[in-house]
C-alpha cells in the first residue's frame, strides 16, 4: 500500500521568513529527542530549498539554470566568428579567458568535471586561443600541444573537429568522410534517409551536406604544424575493416561516394542543395535559431551563407542573433556558451518540486509558471509527423523556441507538472493535459517503449557511417522517457490502459541483471533507476515486486560512505563505473526517489541519505554540484544542468516528508490540502 501525504505537514522555515506558524510535523517523524532534532534540520533545510527555488523563478513564470557543456561550444564560436569575418575583440578575449580558466594542469582539456582529457576539445580549444592571440611557445599552450603531438595529433582528432580545421586549410577536405546533399533528396522510406537519424543529428547533418559539398577555405592567420606528430606526413593511412562487415561496407562506400562526387550529375547535385537550403530555412524558428541548439544553428548559418545569403538578410541576421543568446557572462568577465538552453524542462521540475515540498497547488508562483507553460505548447507538426502523419500535435519542446521538435520527455514532466497545480482556469489545463497525453500515447514505438523526439528512430545504419563518430546519432527508445511517460499515464488514471502495460513490460525487460536501468538522458544507472523506479510503483507494482527488491538492492549496494550517491560518467564506457562516483545532490536525490517509492522511507540507507542532503546545503538553500550528472550524448557529450542541483534534492526532501505525490486513482493528494509550508501568499 503506498503512502499518501499526510494532511497536515511541516512548515517550510522560520516564521520570520515565512510569517504564520507552521503545521506540526508528521506522526511518523516524531520519536524520541535525537529523532525530532533530525527531523526538524529536515523540515529546515526544506524550507531554506523552497525559499531558493522560489527566489530562482523569472517574473515570467520560468526558470531556467544554465546548462554546461564543455569549450568545444566557445571554440567553435570563435572559430565561425572567424570564418564569416565578424570577429569581435571583446567576445574573443571573454571567451579565451573562459575557455583559458578550463584548462588543467597537463595542459589539457577535459568533457566533463574530472574526467580524463579528451584529444578534439583540447585540439579546438588550443585553436581558439591560438585565435585569440596566445603564443604557440607560452607555457599552457606548449604545453597543450605537447598533450596533443603525444595522442595523436590532428589525425586521431573526430571527424567534426576536422572539419572545422579544413575550413581554414588546416586540413585536407579529401581526407574527410564524404556526406552528399543528395542525402536530403531521399524519400523516408529509404535507408539512410534524413528522418533516420535523431532529429538533433538530422538538423546537423542538412547543412554540413551544403557545407562537405562545397569545401570551402577560408585560410588561416597561422599554421598549425605544432600539432602534427610529423608535420611532413600530417595524414597516416587509415586502415580498412574487411567489406564482409557492417564497418568494411560503410567505409568502401565512402570511398565510392568520393568517386561519385567527381562524377555527380550537375543538375541533381545543384538540386539537393537547393532541397537542402529550403529544409534549413523552413525549420528555421522565430527566434532565429534551428532547433534551440547551437550546434546546428552554427553550421546551418555557414551553409545559408556558402549557398549565397548575405550575412544583411534577414535569415541571417536572425540567425547569428540567435547565436549571442547562448552567452552566459560571468562575474569575472568571462564568457560561456551553451549547447542549448532548458527553461521548459527546468520550469516543469521546479514546479513538481515546490508542489511536492508542500507548497500550496494555488501559490502565485506556481499558477505563474502553469501560465508560462501552458503559453508553450506546441499545436503545429514537425518533423515527428513524418512517422506518426496522423497524430494531432500537442506537445512541450525543451528549449524557449523550438516548435519543430518538441519531445515527449518534457511533455510528461509537464503534464506531471500541471496536474499538481491549481489553476483558475482549469478546463484550459484539461485540454493542454489531454492534448498531451494523445500525442505522447501517439508517439509510443513499436515495442511499447518511448524515445525522446520520434517514434521508431532505431536504423542501426546511421551510426556506422564513417562521418557519425561524434556521439549517439539515432533516438531509439529510453528507460528513462519511457519511465516518464508511463509515470504521466498513471498520473493521468491510465494505468490499465494496454499502452501503459506495453511500457511496463518493456521497462521490467529492460532491467539489468544486478538491478539498475540504464540512464539514456541523466548519469546513468542512478538516474534510469531513479526514474523508473517510481513510475513502475506509480502504475501499480508493489514495493515487493522482485525487480524493485533488486533495484533497491542495487542502490543500497552503491551508496557511498557519506550517506549519498554518485556516479561517474566513465560509468558509460566502463560498466566498473556503474553506480560509483563522488556524492551529489541530484544523484542523491535520484537514488532517493527510487527508495522513497520502494517504500524504503524508514530504512537507514534513506535515513543516510536524507542526512547527506542535509548537511551539503549551503546556507542560502541550495546546493553546490560541479559533477555533470546530465547528459547529451552517452560519454560523447555530457551536461552539467546547474537547476538539477536545486530542484532534485527538494523532490527528494519533499517526498521524504509527505510521502509519493499521487494515489493508485491517479489523483494528486497535495491538490486538496492547502498550504503546509507557511510560505506567503505573494513572493518568497
Amino acid at each position: 500500500m503506498r503512502r499518501r501525504r499526510s494532511p497536515r505537514g511541516p512548515g517550510a522555515g522560520p516564521e520570520a521568513d515565512y510569517g504564520p506558524a507552521r503545521a506540526s510535523a508528521p506522526d511518523r517523524l516524531r520519536g524520541d529527542a535525537a529523532r525530532g532534532d533530525a527531523a526538524r534540520r529536515v523540515q529546515d533545510a526544506t524550507a531554506r530549498a523552497i525559499r531558493n527555488l522560489l527566489g530562482r523563478q523569472d517574473p515570467a513564470g520560468w526558470w531556467k539554470g544554465d546548462l554546461e557543456t564543455n569549450v568545444t561550444m566557445d571554440a567553435e564560436d570563435l572559430l565561425l566568428r572567424q570564418f564569416l569575418g565578424i570577429r569581435d575583440e571583446a567576445v574573443t578575449q571573454a571567451a579565451a579567458l573562459f575557455i583559458r580558466r578550463e584548462q588543467r594542469e597537463d595542459g589539457t582539456w577535459a568533457t566533463f568535471h574530472g574526467g580524463p582529457p579528451e584529444l578534439s576539445a583540447t585540439i579546438e580549444a588550443y585553436v581558439a586561443l591560438r585565435l585569440a592571440g596566445d603564443a604557440p611557445d607560452a607555457p599552457h599552450m606548449a604545453t597543450a600541444s605537447a598533450w596533443i603531438r603525444a595522442h595523436g595529433g590532428l589525425a586521431a582528432a573526430r571527424v567534426f573537429t576536422r572539419i572545422w580545421l579544413a575550413l581554414f586549410g588546416w586540413w585536407d577536405w579529401e581526407n574527410l568522410p564524404e556526406l552528399p546533399p543528395e542525402l536530403v533528396l531521399l524519400p523516408p522510406w529509404v535507408p539512410l534517409n534524413i528522418y533516420d537519424f535523431g532529429c538533433w543529428a538530422r538538423q546537423t547533418i542538412v547543412p554540413l551536406t551544403v557545407v562537405s559539398a562545397m569545401r570551402p577555405v577560408r585560410p588561416a592567420p597561422f599554421a598549425l604544424d605544432e600539432l602534427h606528430t610529423d608535420a611532413r606526413v600530417p595524414v597516416p593511412p587509415r586502415r580498412m575493416a574487411p567489406p564482409t562487415t557492417w564497418n568494411g561496407a560503410f567505409q568502401w562506400m565512402d570511398r565510392a561516394l568520393h568517386v561519385y562526387r567527381r562524377f555527380a550529375p550537375r543538375r541533381l547535385r545543384e538540386a539537393a542543395m537547393a532541397s537542402a537550403g529550403r529544409w534549413i530555412i523552413e525549420r528555421q524558428e522565430n527566434d532565429g535559431c534551428w532547433g534551440g541548439i547551437q550546434p546546428p544553428a552554427v553550421y546551418s548559418v555557414i551553409a545559408l551563407h556558402l549557398l549565397g545569403y548575405d550575412l544583411g538578410h534577414p535569415v541571417m541576421r536572425a540567425g547569428l542573433e540567435s547565436l549571442d543568446r547562448f552567452a552566459v557572462w560571468r562575474e569575472d568577465g568571462s564568457r560561456m556558451i551553451e549547447a542549448c538552453q532548458s527553461p521548459v524542462w527546468d520550469t516543469c521540475l521546479a514546479a513538481i518540486a515546490l508542489a511536492d515540498a508542500g507548497v500550496r497547488p494555488d501559490h502565485p508562483a506556481l499558477v505563474k509558471a502553469a501560465d508560462w507553460m501552458l503559453g508553450e505548447e506546441i499545436v503545429r507538426t514537425g518533423d515527428w509527423a513524418v512517422r506518426r502523419p496522423g497524430l494531432a500535435p500537442g506537445g512541450w519542446a525543451f528549449e524557449f523556441h523550438n516548435d519543430t521538435y518538441p519531445d515527449i520527455d518534457d511533455t510528461a514532466e509537464v503534464v506531471l507538472a500541471l496536474r499538481r497545480i491549481r489553476h483558475p482556469d482549469p478546463a484550459r489545463v484539461e485540454a493542454a493535459i489531454a492534448r498531451g497525453v494523445s500525442w505522447n500515447l501517439g508517439m509510443q514505438s513499436r515495442g511499447g517503449a518511448w524515445g525522446a523526439f520520434d517514434a521508431d528512430n532505431t536504423s542501426p545504419f546511421p551510426n556506422r557511417l564513417p562521418f557519425c563518430d561524434f556521439g549517439e546519432v539515432i533516438d531509439p527508445p529510453s528507460a528513462d522517457v519511457t519511465a516518464h511517460v508511463v509515470e504521466m499515464l498513471a498520473a493521468e488514471g491510465r494505468a490499465a490502459d494496454p499502452r501503459t502495460r506495453r511500457g511496463i513490460a518493456w521497462l521490467l525487460a529492460e532491467q539489468e541483471p544486478e538491478g539498475p536501468w540504464f540512464g539514456r538522458w541523466g548519469t546513468n544507472y542512478v538516474y534510469g533507476t531513479g526514474s523508473v523506479v517510481p513510475a513502475l510503483t506509480a502504475a501499480g507494482l508493489s514495493p515487493g515486486h522482485p525487480a524493485i527488491r533488486r533495484a533497491v538492492l542495487w542502490l543500497e549496494s552503491v551508496q557511498n560512505p557519506d550517506g549519498g550517491w554518485g556516479e561517474d560518467q566513465r560509468s558509460y564506457q566502463d560498466r566498473a563505473w556503474a553506480g560509483k562516483g563522488e556524492s551529489t545532490p541530484s544523484q542523491t536525490a535520484w537514488a532517493l526517489m527510487a527508495l522513497l517509492s520502494a517504500g524504503e522511507r524508514d530504512a537507514k540507507t534513506v535515513e543516510r541519505g536524507i542526512a547527506y542532503l542535509v548537511e551539503t546545503q549551503l546556507a542560502d538553500g541550495g546546493w553546490d554540484e560541479p559533477h555533470f550528472t546530465g547528459t547529451g550524448f552517452p560519454w560523447d557529450f555530457s551536461i552539467n544542468y546547474h537547476l538539477y542541483r536545486h530542484v532534485f534534492p527538494l523532490t527528494a526532501l519533499g517526498r521524504y516528508l509527505y510521502g509519493e505525490p499521487f494515489g493508485h486513482d491517479g489523483r494528486h493528494i497535495g491538490a486538496h490540502l492547502g498550504d503546509r509550508t507557511g510560505v506567503p501568499a505573494e513572493g518568497v
